[in-house]
């Protein structure tokens, strides 16, 4: 059975709303070191009716020194694996720290995982190069663990700049690795065109409710006049 209007309205007020949770959410996020924007689009289900699903653009941000040893980049589509309470994760957040215990976390304090596990590097001078290989005062102590997804995977977006890897997850060659230290990926949204959509979405959610509005008026409308024959 076709949804009426009433239905149909309803749905496209839902969809709007979606995108403009979202777009409110990439606006938020456009200083986030490594965030990924997110896109909405609607998906038919059942007898036509469109639901509003998300999709992460996995395009890469601009890349920029800061000259700090502790941040890192990687190029490509692969990611930094952290330990969190929840599970390991992926993450292109590299700016990090050195938690009072001496082991590299990120923003979160979430710990930074290698090959042999957290990666301790007390107070030393860090230096981490191309490959992953990370050296505290000149001495190689452990490799950084660089995954990716396998093709076409549809990744769980966590919040932030996590993600949750998904089953096919590979570890990258050290020859095809091209990590940058003292350089962080910016966010992969803007706020100029945040900020257009966000207007636009505003509108359209705006025009939405107004035509519930008035359907739903009409339909009371209808009622009452029945109930008075």
């Amino acid at each position: 059975m076709k949804t009426d209007g009433i239905a149909s309205a309803a749905h496209a007020l839902r969809y709007w709303e979606r995108r403009q949770e979202v777009a409110s959410n990439n606006l938020a996020n456009v200083n986030t070191t490594g965030f990924k924007g997110e896109r909405v689009f609607a998906r038919l289900v059942g007898d036509g009716v469109p639901v509003p699903d998300a999709a992460t653009d996995f395009s890469e941000g601009v890349y920029q020194p800061t000259g700090n040893a502790l941040d890192l980049a990687t190029r490509g589509q692969n990611y930094f694996v952290v330990s969190t309470t929840t599970g390991e994760r992926w993450t292109r957040g590299g700016n990090w720290s050195v938690d009072p215990k001496g082991f590299l976390t990120d923003t979160a304090g979430n710990q930074v995982l290698g090959e042999k596990g957290a990666i301790k590097v007390g107070r030393g001078t860090v230096e981490i190069d191309r490959s992953g290989w990370v050296i505290v005062d000149r001495i190689r102590i452990d490799r950084l663990r660089l995954e990716s997804p396998a093709a076409g995977a549809a990744l769980q977006h966590e919040g932030g700049t996590r993600f949750v890897p998904d089953a096919g997850r590979t570890t990258v060659a050290y020859a095809d690795r091209d990590i940058m230290q003292g350089h962080l990926e910016g966010s992969n949204v803007t706020t100029l065109t945040s900020l257009v959509d966000l207007i636009s979405i505003q509108r359209n959610f705006a025009d939405a409710q107004k035509v519930l509005s008035a359907l739903d008026g009409i339909r009371s409308t209808i009622v009452n006049e029945l109930g008075k024959a």
